[in-house]
């Protein structure tokens, strides 16, 4: 998830926009190092952005990887149809990173008890598990089915133990192929809440959305290929409050002087301003929607469809959404 630092600057869980800010913010020494291609499909604007390099890692502060963001917004209206077309585009778009045979484990990530963060323990709940059947289905079905179990470890507040470690121990035992996790993420910008998806494989860290950086999940922690899959559901108060200035200050700029002289402000002068206001009784506040827990439900449900059709290509995307 996104926070600020001590200097007041953003970050964000969605490459897309850290990748934005990074050239707007003009840090960028060699932006050949991160290539973005966009697509349309549908309602769906599909923009996939491949960190490449070290350097551009650092200053991105994202890994070397893979980012596809999945914007729609279908989303957030609540059309069951459109929410079925935006979990195919999911599934295509998740399908390359799991080869055929390849045994997964799906994590549901985050606190149950917690709305904006319930999506992931959401998710693990519809996933179609498979491990268990063995020899015990059919045999027109066994070839149909990939074997896929999946868990909600819960949050170090509720267990007393790193989520990390839990998901190594599972991993540890169970083996998979590949480790597929579900985390609610936050954003830069408020127009991305709860209507993009992100898919990476570089893995993710469980808590960094309240400045809680944990044991990450990825390959080199867990032993494994490790996939992530998040939607943002919050944004930090102080990116509302820094949009609410840069724009009240353009929009002043030409009626009033004084609004030139603000606007002269750079950026660490601004977020100190905004970090004088909002500190310290809500230096950390981050919102999200009223009507979260619908979207969290719509939301749920339109992941754990592109899951399911990702990971059993042998059954039909129908039947998945009447599982659902």
């Amino acid at each position: 998830m996104a926070q600020v630092n001590k200097g007041g600057n953003i970050r964000t869980d969605l490459a897309v926009e850290a990748n934005a800010l990074w050239r707007e913010q003009g840090t960028a020494r060699d932006a050949s190092g991160v290539r973005v291609e966009e697509t349309k499909k549908g309602s769906c604007t599909i923009t996939r952005v491949k960190v490449q390099n070290e350097q551009a890692a650092r200053e991105m502060g994202k890994p070397v990887g893979n980012y596809i963001t999945i914007d729609s917004p279908a989303l957030l209206e609540g059309n069951r149809q459109e929410q079925e077309e935006v979990a195919h585009c999911l599934a295509e778009e998740l399908k390359p990173f799991v080869a055929a045979g390849e045994s997964v484990l799906v994590v549901g990530l985050g606190n149950w008890k917690a709305t904006p963060d319930a999506l992931g323990p959401k998710v693990a709940d519809m996933i179609l598990v498979t491990r268990h059947l063995g020899d015990y289905v059919p045999p027109e079905v066994k070839g149909k089915l990939r074997p896929v179990s999946a868990v909600a470890p819960g949050v170090l507040g509720l267990t007393g133990i790193e989520t990390g470690e839990i998901i190594k121990g599972i991993v540890d035992r169970v083996h998979p192929d590949v480790v597929v996790a579900v985390d609610a993420l936050a954003a830069r910008s408020v127009e991305r809440i709860a209507r993009t998806i992100q898919i990476s494989d570089t893995g993710i860290n469980p808590g960094s959305g309240v400045g809680q950086d944990r044991m990450g999940l990825s390959r080199k922690n867990v032993g494994v290929k490790t996939i992530a899959v998040g939607i943002p559901t919050v944004v930090h108060a102080f990116t509302i409050a820094r949009d609410t200035v840069d724009l009240l200050l353009r929009d002043l700029e030409a009626k009033a002087p004084v609004a030139k002289t603000l606007g002269d402000l750079d950026d660490e002068e601004k977020n100190k301003l905004i970090q004088r206001v909002l500190s310290p009784s809500v230096g950390n506040l981050m919102v999200t929607p009223k009507e979260i827990d619908l979207l969290v439900e719509d939301l749920s449900r339109v992941v754990a469809m592109g899951l399911n059709a990702a990971l059993q290509p042998g059954i039909d995307m129908g039947e998945i959404a009447d599982y659902l």
